[in-house]
């Protein structure tokens, strides 16, 4: 009897390990991990749960570190150095390594981006990572509106300056304090009462001024956004329906209609 018969190859338990780690329960658990650590790491920043618990926080934070970098180590092992061809994949080592750098001296800071782990949550979810890749296919789209917007910007800060500029210097007093004003009042943050409303006691018309802006960068500029983005995900989606094999419906349906044309096809050569 051969060899190969008797004994798995290589390959095959390395594909078995493969797909039970891409299974639902491995899944599941990872996911269970994730939402425990950010519940632990959400504890550790009370002083008076840390005086007393302190310890055990600590300590079931570097298990599940520990977990973490086994199931990474796992996937390594069962798709090798293909695993950073997934940039889902090189994102979770990213996070996790990120923690298993000593959070001392010059890299005291590294301990508050140990929080990023949670992220992991983006790469473990297919819903989570299809708005991520909307999001990234819709920003040379965003980018334009970007352009245009700041160009929006830019020519109602040098009218307001001008405009504004020497009764309100601390807000229309220079381009920047402009910039940063008509931001505010871009988002809507006491635009009328805090901003435009002391600049009309003293310029009755300046309601011609902001009442166009805001109309102009806020309901069109970010509506604008709003519809890249949805045409983003709508794109995405539409392409994943096209790459998923059918439902056992549609591949019924399919069968029946290659022996449809099977047997029309015989007809035809039957007849003289």
């Amino acid at each position: 009897m051969p060899e190969n018969i008797l004994t798995p190859s290589y390959g095959t338990w390395r594909t078995r390990l493969a797909e039970r780690m891409e299974s639902r329960v491995i899944t599941r658990v990872v996911t269970a991990l994730i939402i425990l650590n950010a519940a632990i790491l959400g504890m550790q920043t009370s002083a008076s749960l840390m005086t007393d618990w302190g310890r055990v926080l600590l300590t079931l934070d570097a298990v599940i570190l520990s977990l973490f970098v086994a199931e990474l180590a796992l996937r390594f092992i069962a798709r090798g150095a293909s695993l950073l061809r997934d940039p889902w994949a090189v994102f979770d080592c990213l996070v996790v390594g990120i923690a298993l750098v000593p959070a001392s001296g010059p890299f005291a800071v590294l301990r508050a981006l140990r929080v990023l782990r949670l992220l992991r949550l983006i790469s473990i979810s297919p819903d989570m990572r299809r708005v991520v890749q909307a999001l990234l296919s819709s920003l040379p789209g965003m980018g334009s509106i970007a352009m245009l917007l700041g160009l929006v910007f830019y020519v109602a800060a040098v009218m307001a300056t001008q405009l504004f500029g020497g009764a309100f210097p601390e807000w229309f007093g220079s381009l920047g304090a402009s910039l940063y004003t008509l931001f505010q009042v871009m988002t809507l943050e006491s635009w009328s009462m805090g901003i435009v409303r002391p600049v009309m006691e003293q310029f009755p018309l300046a309601w011609m001024y902001f009442l166009p802006f805001i109309l102009i960068a806020t309901f069109m500029m970010l509506n604008l956004f709003i519809a890249v983005v949805v045409n983003a995900m709508q794109a995405t989606h539409d392409q994943e329906a096209l790459l998923a094999p059918p439902s056992k419906t549609e591949q019924l349906l399919l069968d029946e209609l290659k022996a449809l044309r099977a047997e029309v096809a015989e007809l035809r050569h039957r007849q003289p």
